[in-house]
């Protein structure tokens, strides 16, 4: 097996593991409650807060536990926009977001906000001029990835955190795709709030997280008992929070390395790759990911490559998980200015922990054999050749 979907989902690391089984077995008190057993599971969470602080180098705020980076931006945005309408209801974004930030968008434009979409470059970088340009009287929020899930592309968060916070504008970024990849810093950010994700960085999945700065106000969108500080009531999920601390305990003494070793064999994968006639590399070519390999083979469909690579014990996949269930394009290449058959042929290798050189030898011993068998079926690539 050669497995390319780390953007997709993370293996849980064995010391997360390790440290969460405990709080499965042993320490099973509700946080909430007041008793000794309870105080334990309380302590832990709030051990766990201070963990992925430290992660993103601030003190200025809160940790809200989420069942993940959706949840997350949907607190973040609708939660915002809803509280804050009386200020302003226009809220600024771009056109590659994930769609749990397009979608909690539209939930506020049918509430009556105006939302702003920012156009990226041919390489996927915000044009952060025209986000200046765009900004109102009423605009509250912005919302702009640190990098893209899909292209790789590494956004100027800080450029864009400056304007926001001059402007006295709410910042707020999701983290999903660059934590444990990239320094996620949120005072060099001057981000007012982050959305972070726990399997992302080989914690249990079904854990998120948002970063919430002192001095922004949000409105609950799950209601019952007032958990989570009132912004998010259900009992909080102890052994996934636990698990979620570790692995950003674990990532803030590793990820620099572990990026170093996955740039490396990112280079190697994309030069292969490149060799590959009619192949073109999707994404900024220097700032991107160190794990994000998004390539697009012309004259072919990326399912089928997708497929054939997995008879092959080869995992890799055509967009993010959270999109490719759709039979449209992805959003993300389409907003790069790729036409849709170039989309359609995309395909995304995210590399991880247990990435070796085997398993990239092992890809580009097949890859190409496939491309060319998928290019004879082609009637596209036949008209090129003239057959």
């Amino acid at each position: 097996m050669a497995y390319f979907d780390y953007a997709s989902g993370c293996p849980v690391d064995r010391r997360v593991i390790d440290a969460m089984i405990p709080y499965m077995i042993d320490v099973i008190g509700n946080p909430s409650s007041v008793h000794s057993m309870g105080l334990k599971a309380r302590s832990a969470l709030d051990e766990a807060r201070g963990k992925i602080l430290r992660l993103i180098g601030t003190e200025d705020g809160e940790i809200i536990f989420t069942s993940g980076a959706t949840e997350a931006n949907n607190l973040a945005i609708i939660g915002f926009g809803m509280r804050n309408r009386g200020k302003g209801k226009h809220i600024i974004s771009s056109s590659i977001e994930h769609m749990s930030v397009i979608n909690s968008c539209k939930v506020l434009q049918k509430n009556g906000f105006d939302v702003t979409y920012i156009p990226v470059d041919r390489n996927g970088i915000v044009r952060v001029d025209e986000l200046e340009e765009s900004i109102r009287e009423d605009t509250i929020l912005i919302t702009v990835q640190h990098a893209n899930n899909e292209i790789g592309t590494i956004q100027p968060v800080e450029e864009i955190g400056e304007i926001a916070r001059e402007k006295g504008i709410v910042f707020h970024v999701d983290a999903t795709a660059s934590l444990g990849k990239i320094n996620v810093n949120a005072d060099r950010m001057n981000a007012d709030m982050i959305t972070l994700s726990s399997n992302d960085i080989y914690g249990p999945r079904g854990v998120g997280g948002l970063f919430i700065r002192k001095g922004v106000r949000v409105q609950p969108i799950i209601v019952g008992g007032g958990q989570e500080k009132g912004y998010r009531s259900g009992t909080e999920n102890v052994p996934g929070i636990v698990g979620f601390g570790v692995a950003a305990e674990i990532t803030e003494k590793e990820y620099r390395e572990e990026a170093k070793r996955e740039e490396k064999l990112r280079d190697e994968i994309i030069r292969r790759m490149l060799e590959i006639e009619d192949t073109y590399l999707n994404g900024h070519p220097e700032l991107r990911l160190p794990n994000n390999v998004n390539v697009r083979f012309s004259y072919i469909e990326g399912e089928s490559l997708v497929l054939s690579l997995d008879m092959e014990g080869i995992y890799a996949s055509t967009a993010s998980a959270c999109t490719s269930k759709t039979l449209q394009p992805s959003h993300v290449l389409m907003a790069c200015g790729l036409k849709h058959e170039e989309a359609h042929g995309s395909l995304l290798f995210t590399l991880g922990k247990e990435t070796t050189e085997k398993d990239v030898d092992r890809l580009m011993e097949v890859l190409p054999m496939v491309v060319e068998k998928l290019r004879k079926m082609s009637p596209l690539y036949k008209k090129k050749k003239g057959g």
